[in-house]
């Protein structure tokens, strides 16, 4: 597993893994890195068949198996305990952790993530999987903005996205490795097991998010038992990159709460 440290360099000091969603690059978290950093060690990683980790996805395992390589990470570093932010799919995985090593995880960030999966999200997918099948690579790439942010934020960005369309080719993370990604999203269901984690959680969401309807957040705050709901009216699915400054401001008060 590719993972960097940023941050505090103390092996005591607090600290924060982040998680991002099916990318699965550790970049992904650029704009809260800095802000992290004056208060935390801040882990970030390359999931397995992405980026600088490379590999394949396993063809069993789900999300579960994707909390594996964390927990290696965890192990290598030596953690005892640290915060968890997860983003969509980097949630999913924050949620098995939490379930299967109670204690482990202090406190939980999940962004636009779910317990279990809702249909409209799987129509999001279906079309983004016929897309790959059927027009390429090219085609595959060019739509993943229109399910991360809202129209606004592309309009005002477009030479960023330009150039996210070109990374995107030259680092996709292939066909077999996608399609498996999006099977364990699928499949994914810790529904009925919500009221059994512990920590300390802050569920952030916003209505206008194509991918994953905001009400996904309001049942995972219904089943949690300490659980914090922001729901915003915009920042599309990756909010953490439309509005960073808020987004920021929000997770260094949780933390520090």
């Amino acid at each position: 597993m590719h993972y960097e440290i940023h941050g505090l360099s103390e092996p005591d000091a607090p600290t924060i893994l982040l998680s991002s969603g099916l990318g699965g690059s550790g970049a992904y978290w650029a704009p809260q890195i800095p802000a992290l950093s004056k208060h935390f060690r801040v882990i970030t990683y390359d999931h397995r068949g992405c980026g600088q980790t490379g590999g394949e996805v396993p063809v069993t395992g789900g999300i579960a198996a994707m909390a594996d390589d964390v927990l290696e990470i965890v192990e290598v570093v030596g953690l005892k305990s640290f915060h968890f932010m997860g983003h969509a799919l980097g949630g999913l995985i924050g949620l098995d952790i939490a379930l299967r090593k109670p204690g482990l995880i202090d406190k939980l960030i999940l962004i636009n993530a779910w317990s279990k999966a809702d249909p409209h999200s799987g129509r999001c997918f279906d079309i983004r999987l016929e897309l790959l099948e059927k027009s390429g690579v090219p085609a595959f790439v060019k739509a993943q903005p229109l399910f991360l942010y809202p129209s606004w934020w592309m309009s005002e960005n477009a030479e960023r996205l330009a150039r996210d369309d070109e990374h995107g080719m030259l680092h996709f993370q292939g066909k077999e490795n996608v399609t498996r990604r999006i099977a364990a999203l699928r499949a994914f269901d810790v529904d009925a097991a919500l009221d059994r984690i512990s920590c300390k959680t802050l569920l952030m969401a916003t209505k206008d998010d194509l991918l994953v309807p905001f009400t996904r957040s309001v049942r995972l705050d219904q089943g949690l038992t300490h659980s914090t709901l922001s729901v915003w009216d915009q920042g599309g699915h990756a909010m953490n990159i439309t509005l960073p400054d808020r987004f920021n401001a929000e997770v260094e008060e949780f933390l520090s709460s």
